[in-house]
């Protein structure tokens, strides 16, 4: 108890937090665009809890992960080497989440330009089960949930920082979620631009993985650029219906 009261009295506590939260968020984004595309394909009325539940779930594996942090910093450990380069649980699990990113974002992309398929999916009343969303949700997360929790361990050594961190980011991410999801599902053709990042990211995540480095800086940089242009397209054409 003396020990979280000397914590909150610390003002080097509150920068800690504050630089961690802004470094949760800007690594949940790759997180997010993923859950507000899959949510997407869940039957409407069930959108936003699978969204709720997904992130929820995801949010308690993340505080168990920080409660057994020794074990998390464990993950960087090498236990085997191989084209050579000493690979960790962390390389591994990077490159099956950039896997299954890559995976999910070319099936989704062939989903949305194949009618056949988009048929099929509106005549089952949706194209992503209940379950199967959440699941994906959950599993993605975890990716994502190590390295950004190995880096926060490299930030700081307050538990307490790092837990009020996740929460807050989280449920940043609930909201966000929504408002994503929602703009998505009014733009369908920034679903395609969304994809796209996905295999940006999933193959940066690979990349990761075989110990090549990708800044992140130049990733969403391109992803802000790309943004931009669609955005500017968007009010093109708004512009061109209201004009009609």
């Amino acid at each position: 108890m003396e020990y979280l009261i000397v914590l909150a009295t610390d003002p080097a506590a509150y920068v800690a937090l504050t630089t961690l939260i802004a470094m949760e968020v800007v690594l949940g984004i790759d997180n997010l665009i993923f859950v507000a595309i899959l949510t997407n394909r869940v039957a409407e009325p069930r959108r936003a809890l699978a969204r709720r539940i997904g992130l929820g779930v995801a949010l308690l594996f993340r505080l168990l992960l920080l409660a057994s942090i020794a074990s998390v910093v464990k993950f960087t450990t090498p236990f085997f080497s191989a084209f050579g380069h000493a690979f960790s649980w962390r390389d591994l699990i990077l490159i099956a989440g950039g896997l299954f990113l890559v995976w999910k974002a070319t099936r989704e992309i062939h989903d949305s330009v194949d009618p056949s398929r988009a048929s099929d999916a509106d005549a089952s009343g949706s194209a992503l089960g209940f379950p199967s969303a959440i699941g994906q949700i959950i599993a993605l997360d975890l990716v994502f949930s190590i390295d950004s929790i190995i880096t926060a361990v490299g930030m700081t050594d307050h538990i307490p920082i790092m837990f009020v961190a996740v929460v807050v980011a989280v449920a940043l991410m609930l909201v966000a979620a929504d408002l994503l999801s929602g703009f998505v599902n009014r733009n369908p053709t920034i679903v395609m631009l969304a994809l796209s990042f996905l295999l940006m990211i999933g193959m940066s995540l690979i990349a990761d993985g075989f110990g090549v480095r990708v800044p992140k800086g130049y990733i969403y940089t391109a992803m802000i650029f790309s943004a931009g242009v669609e955005t500017l397209n968007t009010l093109a054409r708004n512009r061109k219906k209201s004009g009609a």
